[in-house]
């Protein structure tokens, strides 16, 4: 099992033991006894990830009905300090939280994914059995159930999984599907409803380089060789850093329930987190497909084996060309992980205010476990990574950090002020 130090954080002051085989998530946020909003949020990624197989960005908005479902529950027993997502339910201080928790996250799951109810059932019923019967338990599960009701009721007919497709073209500079599966899939995205920004086509970003100019040549030179899965160039860091981030497995996950033990967030605290950066993570998408689309640009796997074509000079073709990473079938033009990223880490830096706190995160396909002592350190850090996997060029990434810095500054503004 490997190990990487960022920053200037000591390895062992952390204590911790990155485990050497895929675990559950729960087996990575240290030994501390996780919070019930903790605990659900490693009962989602089991339903949303390990079983589902969803992709990140579908994965984004699962995550963000559960939390913000979950939110709203425990923002309603504490009285209301903030405002609600959806719905606040009549409730009293002493109400349940981990019931209202449990039956918030539960019963949204369960409406996004019934053909795992059993599952899900087993889940809900040992959590419910570990709190006491009673009326503090009775209108735990009715505020959750509203809540659920709620977030259910508002994300219908969002526009997910629609059969929209990507534009297709064969003219030099224009997306057209990528190696190995050539698949058409994720465009809905950009017209998904998002969960708090009023105008996601607001958020744009500059078109990329002509593809005769140097720019676009230096950008697509580097990626070739950085960025190809024969490189002799890239470092073993380097390497496993383009891996790590590159995880389906998002680590991204496993840094909210890190930060939240850590801190010792208390339930109230872990929920407008969570609820927050994940809303904000789904927004940020949202802009980034809708400027994805427009752009239209083909991705380095395509370009350069195609650089015969482009009109360039200073590009060389080679056919056999391949990319470390496999390429998402979406358009080049921003980086949609430097979307979710940014998303991720503003949030994170405003909800702190600090930008000094480490982190950490495993990821199974790297089989790595990566420290960090800031969240700048990892925002900055994602957008070379996306270089190292071959999959995007470094405007691109510098673009979608942005981009999703702008869409996020407008959720913290709009969500869960303080009443």
């Amino acid at each position: 099992m490997k190990r990487r130090l960022l920053g200037v954080i000591a390895v062992t002051a952390l204590a911790l033991t990155a485990p050497t085989s895929l675990a559950p998530a729960s087996a990575h946020i240290g030994t501390a006894r996780p919070n019930a909003v903790i605990t659900w949020h490693v009962n989602a990624q089991t339903a949303i990830f390990d079983v589902a197989k969803q992709t990140p960005a579908a994965a984004s908005r699962s995550f963000a009905m559960v939390q913000g479902a979950v939110y709203d529950a425990v923002n309603a027993i504490a009285g209301t300090p903030y405002e609600p997502y959806l719905v606040a339910p009549p409730a009293r201080r002493g109400d349940s939280v981990p019931a209202a928790v449990a039956t918030a996250a539960h019963q949204v799951l369960l409406g996004l994914f019934p053909a795992q109810a059993d599952a899900l059932r087993a889940r809900y019923d040992q959590a419910l059995a570990a709190i006491p019967d009673g009326r503090a338990k009775s209108r735990g599960v009715a505020i959750g159930a509203a809540t659920a009701a709620a977030m259910i009721e508002d994300r219908r007919n969002d526009g997910a999984f629609s059969s929209v497709t990507w534009p297709v073209s064969d003219v030099p500079g224009e997306w057209r599907p990528t190696p190995p599966a050539f698949a058409q899939t994720g465009a809905w995205y950009a017209f998904l409803k998002p969960f708090v920004v009023r105008d996601p086509s607001r958020y744009r970003v500059s078109g990329p380089p002509a593809l005769t100019s140097r720019s676009y040549a230096r950008q697509t030179n580097e990626v070739q060789a950085l960025g190809s899965i024969t490189s002799t160039v890239r470092t073993p860091d380097q390497t496993e850093a383009a891996i790590w981030w590159d995880d389906f497995n998002m680590v991204e996950w496993q840094f909210r329930r890190v930060l939240a033990t850590n801190q010792g967030l208390s339930d109230l605290e872990t929920a407008r987190l969570f609820a927050r950066t994940d809303m904000a993570t789904v927004d940020a998408l949202i802009s980034c497909y809708q400027q994805k689309r427009h752009w239209n640009l083909w991705r380095p796997v395509t370009a350069i084996p195609l650089n015969d074509t482009d009109g360039n000079p200073a590009t060389v073709a080679d056919p056999a060309w391949l990319p470390l990473r496999v390429t998402a079938p979406s358009p080049e033009w921003p980086s949609g992980h430097a979307c979710y990223t940014s998303a991720t880490m503003v949030s994170f830096r405003e909800f702190f205010g600090r930008d000094d706190l480490r982190f950490h995160a495993y990821s199974p396909d790297a089989d790595a476990t990566r420290y960090y002592h800031s969240f700048a350190t990892a925002q900055a850090e994602v957008q070379v990574a996306r270089i190292w996997a071959g999959v995007h060029l470094r405007e691109a990434t510098v673009l979608g950090d942005r981009l999703g810095t702008a869409v996020t500054r407008e959720v913290i503004r709009e969500f869960g002020r303080r009443n």
